[in-house]
């Protein structure tokens, strides 16, 4: 039987690490099979868990075919970070921007006026910044043998394959119904004489 009693932050974090510990693709009644069987996540509880971390930008989508297919790598939350301490960057140069632009002021009309509030509140957020880009490039280290590029092309060529075998399984099953009808054979005996089960056509 299945630990209960688990939180719900607990089964995002069990629920991401199910990604993490394979780096592979599911579905979302793969993920309903595993979770209990792994992590002890609740079947029933699985789909309202994928979609808060698919919402959080933790785990990335996409419908391929008729199916939705659901991944997540390490990687990912450094690319998150990259994005996080990018944002800090560009903010942290505007206010350099701001600050070189107040000192200007300040070198013009230090005689006629006190010390600027504007520009003390400019080096207090600066300094803030300076500590916030510094922990987020730690933390990005973290994650510097995961490429994010790397998970994209993962991606594509999942989705190609993908692509390429709805295609051919489709040319396989148009090529057994017309060669069944010209010839009057039962399809299960085509089937059985190349070796391809029934389930050959279900790639979903």
């Amino acid at each position: 039987m299945a630990p209960r009693g688990l939180s719900a932050e607990e089964k995002r974090v069990k629920l991401l690490e199910i990604f993490h510990e394979t780096k592979d693709f599911y579905q979302l009644k793969e993920l309903e099979k595993l979770g209990p069987k792994m992590k002890g996540i609740v079947s029933q509880s699985v789909k309202e868990v994928l979609q808060s971390l698919v919402d959080d930008g933790l785990v990335q989508g996409d419908k391929i075919g008729s199916s939705n297919f659901f991944w997540s790598f390490p990687s990912q939350q450094g690319a998150m970070v990259q994005a996080r301490l990018s944002s800090a960057k560009d903010t942290r140069d505007s206010l350099k921007e701001q600050l070189t632009e107040v000192r200007k002021s300040i070198e013009t009309e230090r005689s006629a006026r006190p010390e600027s509030e504007s520009r003390s509140q400019a080096l207090a957020q600066l300094a803030d910044l300076r500590k916030q880009v510094v922990a987020l490039e730690e933390e990005l280290a973290a994650y510097g043998e995961c490429d994010p590029v790397k998970v994209e092309e993962k991606k594509r060529a999942v989705f190609l394959a993908k692509e390429a075998a709805v295609r051919w399984t489709d040319n396989y099953g148009t090529l057994l119904s017309y060669f069944t009808r010209q010839n009057g054979v039962d399809p299960a005996e085509i089937r059985k004489f190349l070796d391809i089960d029934e389930e050959y056509e279900d790639i979903s």
